[in-house]
């Protein structure tokens, strides 16, 4: 059966509100769901342990009767790694190092100057206290997840680290166990939903309440997440994943096709868009879409993902396809083209751009070191890749001498009056030296 993926031209009269229609995404959720959720993060407040082993046992089909049973040791987390296969211990601790190495680059170092009257100002680094990641669980495996979650909070110097991970049906997967003894995980609690979300932001008598919750998860954990911030940060409310590709059409069309498949395989709302100015090209990766799609595992979600959210877009040139991009503001940019970096100089918005025709979205996922936690959804106008400055806080540092109060103290003065507010006055003036 020949498959049908929507195409756009930029020249088109309707080609702006198609396009606006194609990336319109609805990540609210629905009242039921909110409603659901704000029992759940209500009872875990109130009822803390109790509730969560209830939420488990009736969500996730478990058998349990105390949070003990819920908790994994260090123990556990090590006889884990130690007993992966060779292939796979060898890959995760590979990705581990490279995660760990482009971290350490982003770590802020406090800083301060002293002015001319020996005034000091600065600015104070330090590391959240304890955060708490979500790591999707069941028959998907998310290793890279712990990995890319964990390794900056540890970087930053964040003394805990509590992870949650939901084991539907008992099943837990041993990969992601040993990717949190590889990241450095303090505690792990095989829990998940709302109910986990609900536990990290308050605490309860066994898990302890953190500063941060980072991590992806369904609509219900996203919800919750939405609704506890503010009792803690989070790091942002992910959308479906999405791929733009940029090509001047001299890549080999099957590698497109399938960096187009890796994105499209995650779930039916995911997106995969691909941009160029050359007809034949995109003509090419469309019969690569049908050649290959019949070999893929996930056939069903790729057809459902490309069918009802992707697209094949011709413009006029590079530069008209370097404009609908910062537009688009992709999670994933892949700029499969002649000069990538100058061409890379010019994207404005984007998560992670991928640059060169050998440079695979997928290598970011798993081990090329950048973090793959993105903001999804055109979010990329405003937000950043997760990384180690999001586990770190800053303080201003403020050391007035004498003379600089004096100073300072009249500019204030005169500040603070003008905005009626005479104790602020008062307690400048009284620096001021007579």
């Amino acid at each position: 059966m020949t498959f049908k993926i929507q195409k756009l031209n930029s020249q088109h009269a309707d080609f702006s509100a198609s396009l606006d229609k194609l990336l319109a995404w609805e990540s609210v959720s629905d009242t039921q769901v909110q409603q659901t959720v704000l029992d759940i993060l209500q009872q875990v407040k109130s009822r803390g342990d109790e509730a969560v082993v209830e939420y488990s046992n009736r969500f996730d089909h478990l058998q349990v009767n105390n949070m003990q049973q819920l908790e994994v040791s260090q123990d556990e987390l090590l006889e884990a790694l130690k007993n992966l296969p060779h292939e796979q211990s060898k890959a995760l601790l590979t990705a581990a190092e490279r995660v760990r190495r482009y971290h350490e680059r982003q770590r802020s170092e406090s800083w301060q100057y002293e002015e001319e009257d020996g005034t000091v100002l600065g600015q104070q680094i330090t590391a959240m206290d304890r955060v708490g990641i979500y790591v999707p669980g069941g028959k998907a495996s998310y290793p890279s997840s712990v990995l890319m979650n964990a390794i900056p909070a540890h970087v930053a110097g964040v003394k805990e680290i509590i992870m949650v991970v939901p084991t539907p049906g008992g099943e837990v997967n041993q990969l992601v166990l040993a990717a949190a003894a590889a990241a450095g995980v303090s505690r792990v609690f095989t829990i998940g939903g709302a109910q986990a979300v609900a536990a990290l932001a308050f605490g309860t008598e066994t898990i302890p309440k953190v500063d941060k919750i980072v991590g992806p998860g369904n609509i219900y954990v996203a919800t919750a997440k939405r609704f506890v911030f503010g009792e803690v940060g989070i790091d942002m409310i992910a959308g479906p994943s999405e791929i733009l590709v940029v090509c001047d059409g001299k890549t080999d069309a099957d590698w497109i096709a399938m960096d187009l498949f890796s994105q499209a395989e995650h779930d039916e709302d995911a997106q995969a868009i691909l941009i160029s100015w050359d007809d034949n090209f995109l003509a090419e990766v469309e019969k690569s879409i049908n050649k290959l799609l019949p070999e893929m595992e996930r056939q069903e979600m790729i057809r459902a993902s490309l069918s009802g959210r992707g697209a094949l877009i011709k413009v006029q040139n590079l530069a008209e396809a370097i404009e609908l991009s910062n537009r688009i503001a992709p999670e994933h940019l892949e700029l499969s083209i002649e000069d990538p970096q100058a061409a890379a100089k010019q994207i404005r918005h984007a998560g992670a751009i991928f640059m060169g025709r050998y440079t695979a979205e997928a290598l970011g996922d798993y081990c090329a070191g950048p973090n793959h936690v993105l903001p999804t959804s055109g979010t990329a106008r405003f937000s950043s890749p997760l990384g180690v400055y999001d586990f770190q806080k800053r303080s201003s540092l403020i050391m007035c001498s004498a003379d600089g109060a004096s100073e300072l103290g009249k500019v204030a003065s005169v500040l603070a009056r003008g905005e009626s507010l005479t104790a602020h006055a008062r307690s400048a003036e009284y620096r001021i030296k007579k």
